[in-house]
Order: structure tokens, then sequence, then C-alpha cells
């Protein structure tokens, strides 16, 4: 059993995980500020501390009144297409505290770090699926970031001593027990599909039909989230000796936008309507992971990413969430014609 200390613990990915870590008898610590994250998302039980990790000062307190083993990182800026329009942001938030809150860990002798990555790292791929040697070249600069930091902490493992894997996630999606997506605003594709077959939105957006694959549209890597926190589990197992790893997290199938959108009205029984856009920028064509490593390695499979599963659990997730937001507005006195222009799913 570990004490692990997890920053981004509120958000869609973090909270499940620590949900995983609790199941797995570990004891689990939080940081979060909340600016993308829901306090409603931890599990009862887990020491929760609403904060920066840019606050120093806060968080050597925390570090003074814990013992903390292992640190999964978790919080960062990630909407891609913020990260292209306004990158300073990413650079502040992603790189600049993430560097203030790796020295903190220094001081407090914690040495032992799970990086939240991405494939973002990659760019556009030369080869597919991707292994994690392929040449990094990101095109926005969330992946940028990331990239960044993965070199900042291969330099502390090999100065300091830390034990440090890097989790490179491709397209993280799915729900379980009552967690999901709740991004505002959200920019992914499977909650934004079910949000136009259950009607809340008129059209989903197809950003590009022109990328050189089979159908036009961009193919993706699509991992339940219950594997990506398994994976985050099974990295414990690296850390025992110095040194930084990266893992790809990756079903290692790929699919086309207008291939999960004929998924999605499979499992919803609603056809979705579409409209094409223009491509979004800093979209590669194509990103599929080779997940071997990861299986060699550490023994993982993804065991709950097949995509008709993926989409049964968000649609479940979906329609939950919907009805709690309905009966919460119709009890601030909202009216369904007052629901549908403010939009459901927002705070």
């Amino acid at each position: 059993m570990a004490n692990i200390l997890v920053t981004g613990g509120a958000g869609y990915i973090g909270s499940i995980c620590c949900a995983q870590l609790i199941e797995h008898g570990h004891r689990v610590v939080v940081v979060d500020d909340l600016s993308a994250g829901y306090k409603d998302a931890l599990l009862p039980g887990i020491l929760f501390y609403e904060t920066d990790i840019r606050d120093q000062r806060k968080i050597r307190q925390i570090l003074s009144e814990h013992t903390v083993d292992v640190v999964f990182h978790f919080a960062a800026k990630a909407l891609i297409p913020e990260s292209v329009s306004n990158p300073g942001a990413f650079f502040d938030s992603n790189v600049a505290s993430g560097v203030l809150f790796l020295e903190e860990l220094r001081r407090a002798n914690v040495h032992k770090f799970v990086f939240s990555s991405s494939a973002a790292v990659y760019g556009n791929p030369e080869v597919v699926p991707l292994r994690e040697d392929h040449r990094k070249e990101p095109v926005n600069s969330y992946g940028e970031t990331k990239l960044m930091l993965e070199r900042i902490l291969a330099w502390y493992a090999r100065a300091y001593g830390w034990s440090v894997a890097a989790l490179r996630y491709f397209n993280a999606c799915g729900a379980w027990e009552g967690l999901g997506e709740r991004h505002d605003p959200e920019t992914h594709i499977i909650p934004l599909l079910l949000r136009a077959a259950s009607g809340e939105v008129e059209v989903f957006n197809i950003f590009g039909t022109d990328y050189p694959t089979p159908d036009g549209t961009c193919l993706r890597d699509y991992v339940h989230v219950l594997d990506i926190a398994d994976a985050h589990i099974r990295a414990l197992e690296v850390l025992d000796t110095p040194g930084m790893t990266a893992f790809n997290i990756g079903a290692g199938k790929r699919y086309s936008v207008r291939e999960v959108i004929q998924v999605a009205e499979s499992v919803t029984g609603s056809r979705i309507p579409t409209r094409t856009a223009r491509r979004r920028p800093g979209d590669p064509a194509a990103l599929c992971a080779s997940p071997e490593k990861l299986m060699r390695t550490l023994g993982w499979k993804p065991n709950h990413s097949d995509l008709q599963d993926i989409l049964q659990t968000a649609w479940e997730f979906h329609k939950r969430v919907d009805k709690q937001e309905l009966k919460r507005r119709q009890s601030c006195g909202y009216s369904l014609e007052q629901r549908d222009r403010i939009g459901a799913g927002s705070k």
C-alpha cells in the first residue's frame, strides 16, 4: 500500500484513477484547483486540498503534513484549440508551474513520479502504430508542453535519482460508476456525439473531411479510462529503480470520425445529424498507439477498450448526468425551453 499524492485528481481521468487507487488499498491525497474538476467526483475518504500546484507555500505545507511515496501528476491545461491560439497560458500552467511543483517535491525528498503525458508529443506520425521511440514533433503547444515536462523529468531522473514513468495517453474516453467526461467547454468527440444524439445540440461538426485517410476524417485510437487507470497502478511496479521510462496507452486500433459516429448511432438508437466543418488547428490526421511495451513490461491489456463498450458506458453516464442537470434546473425554476437555450451539462 502506498501514499499517493494526485494532482488534478478531481478531473475526468484523475478522479477515476483515484477511485481505482482506493479500491486497490492505497491512501490518496488530492490537490486540484477545480478549474476543470469537480469536488463531487472524489470518493468519500479522499483527502482534498483546493489549491494550485504553483502555490509553493501550500504545496510545502501539504508535503510536510502527509507522507507521500508517489506522485501521480494529472494537473494541466488540455484544450487543443486553446493551446494553438493561446500558447503562453499552456507554457505557464503546464511547464513553469510544473517545475515549481517538482522543486517542492525535491525539497520534500519525494522522488517517485507518474506523469500524465499525451500522444500529442508525437505530432503527425510517420508510421502507425506509434512506438515510444517515434520522432517527436508536436503540432500544438499542448503537446509541446507535455514533451518539455517529459524532458525535464528525464533530467531529474538523471541528476537527482528520481524514478519516473511517463504515460502517453491516446484518446481517453468512456465512463465508470457515475464518473465520466464533464468538460466545459466540451471538445471531445464522444461527449459531443452524445449531445447531438440526445438533441441537446442541433448538429455534430466533423472537423475536416480532406485528411489523407480512407474516408477523409481523422483516425484516432480510443482507450477506456479504466484501462488508463489500470496502467497508472501497474506503473508503480517500475518505480523501484532510478530512471525514466515512457509507455503508450492505447488500444492499438484506429477508428475514423465517421466510424465512431456509426457506433454512436448504434448505441443510442438515434440518427446523429452531422455537418462538415473546416479542420481544427493542431489536429494530426492519424494517431494510433503501439501498446506493446506496456503489455510486455507490465502485463497490461486494454480490457475495457472495445469501442462499442466505450460508447455504451459514456451513453449511460451522459443520460444520468442529463437527468440530474434537468432536475437541478427545474428545481431552480428553469423551463424546458430555458434549459435548451442554456445547454445541458454546463456548471
